[in-house]
């Protein structure tokens, strides 16, 4: 596809639509160029900071008129390389649609704008008792609309599920500038094809998305938070499908490496918990509820089936302050691998049974090509953030040969019945990786769905494909 350059007159219609919010200035140029991807930078030509669904609907069409790329962008918190102006041309940022329009008590829902801060939003629905369960690590910055372009998950969804759990409608405007509602404000609706899921998790690369109303749940009144060591980091992920068969279903299950953790104290500056020699990976386990007596029932079932495995002595947190502690480890911990070393993050997921398996098939390989990882995730879901750190690698290999091994990893998952990617999505640096995970003729189907909606390709170009 042949886009073109922004010229001077294009200026003047983005200006003539919105202000002062349209800038060339270098220094904001450079800060909208970048996510949480890696190193990677692609300067846009222009940034644009719409704050009505009409403004984006004018701009918008504006681009498909004219052939110039559109790349829509929110807190640019994600792993993927989902909002990396590839191809120059407009970076649409929707940080001005920062509202929460209503919260309806009476159905349990909530209509928000898609530049509201994840947390923002969950704090304010809790004021009145309500429950939004989707919480990534980066919840404190990310945006709800990246959350929806990514179908974003968290902790909480081995309980809950994840974001396209809870979209019920989405306010939505197209490539060529028509605004559309993908569906209704109801529980059930099974009135032709579901619009609204195939928006979700489509990076972007459909529509733009400027309302989003979400239904939500009461709010758990208790939780319980256990951290438990293991000596052998494959029997950690074997206890995870041990807990389930024993009838139990965690608010939140994830494994941390000792490397994890060790690193996330080093960056945090905090010794939270004590790691032995011994310590290979630890599981945090978290229930939650409405009846305390019941889920001090389900540690002590939880208790039972560890006591099948070598542990060392379980650490069950006594006030929210620790319970914060323990959960901020957990979350600062892709923060504190990218501050130690150049590195390389793949989300895979397969069957939580198959989790011992792929942690192995992960080492092993990396002991043929040469590279360490960290790992951690969400064990409960099967989800294995792998961490490639680069160290002393060479360039050469970096940047040639790793695709290699990370092609190899992805063909081992498949074969567990996993998929390459569990909630970050695919954007830029994993669409090479595609074809593994899908036959041409499932491509193709993509692809067109991708014409239908965007005929000139002028939507966030460059990405999943």
């Amino acid at each position: 596809m042949n886009y073109n350059k922004i010229t001077t007159e294009d200026i003047a219609f983005f200006t003539s639509i919105v202000g002062e919010r349209c800038t060339t200035k270098a220094d904001l140029l450079a800060e909208y160029g970048h996510d949480q991807t890696e190193d990677l930078v692609f300067l846009p030509e222009v940034l644009v900071r719409p704050e009505t669904t009409e403004e984006v609907a004018k701009i918008v069409a504006y681009c498909h008129e004219h052939t110039i790329p559109v790349t829509p962008s929110g807190a640019r918190t994600g792993l993927s390389g989902g909002a990396l102006p590839v191809k120059g041309g407009v970076a649409l940022s929707m940080e001005r649609f920062n509202k929460i329009i209503e919260i309806d008590e009476k159905n349990h829902q909530v209509t928000v704008e898609p530049g509201v801060i994840t947390q923002v939003l969950q704090d304010a629905v809790r004021e009145v008792g309500l429950f939004y369960p989707p919480d990534p690590a980066s919840k404190g910055s990310c945006f709800i609309g990246g959350n929806v372009s990514e179908n974003s998950g968290g902790p909480k969804a081995v309980k809950y599920g994840v974001t396209k759990d809870y979209v019920l409608n989405l306010e939505v405007v197209l490539p060529t500038g028509d605004v559309i509602w993908t569906g209704a404000n109801v529980l059930k609706n099974a009135t032709g094809y579901n619009l609204t899921q195939l928006l979700v998790g489509s990076e972007g690369t459909l529509g733009i998305i400027t309302k989003i109303v979400l239904r939500l749940i009461p709010h758990p009144t208790e939780d319980l938070l256990m951290l438990v060591p293991f000596y052998d980091a494959e029997k950690a992920c074997e206890a995870v499908a041990a807990i389930f068969r024993a009838g139990i279903t965690p608010s939140g299950l994830e494994f941390m490496e000792r490397d994890a953790l060790l690193l996330t104290m080093q960056y945090e500056k905090k010794s939270v918990v004590e790691v032995k020699d011994n310590h290979a990976a630890h599981l945090l386990i978290e229930v939650d509820g409405f009846d305390l007596d019941a889920l001090m029932v389900s540690c002590e079932e939880i208790t039972k089936v560890l006591e099948n495995f070598e542990t060392d002595e379980i650490l069950f947190a006594e006030s929210q302050t620790q319970k914060d502690q323990l959960w901020k480890l957990r979350r600062k911990a892709g923060e504190a691998v990218k501050s130690h070393s150049i590195y390389k993050e793949e989300d895979t997921v397969v069957p939580r049974y198959e989790l011992p398996k792929l942690l192995s098939v992960v080492k092993r390989i990396g002991n043929h090509y040469g590279f360490k990882s960290v790992c951690y995730g969400h064990a409960g879901d099967g989800n294995l953030h792998v961490n490639i750190i680069k160290g002393d690698l060479s360039d050469d290999f970096w940047d040639n040969e790793l695709s290699k091994a990370i092609s190899e990893l992805f063909i081992e998952v498949l074969a567990l019945g996993g998929t390459i990617s569990g909630e970050h999505g695919i954007g830029l640096v994993q669409k090479q990786y595609m074809p593994l995970a899908f036959s041409e003729v499932q491509l193709n189907l993509m692809r067109s769905i991708k014409t239908v909606f965007d005929p000139k390709g002028i939507l966030n170009p460059g990405k999943i494909f």
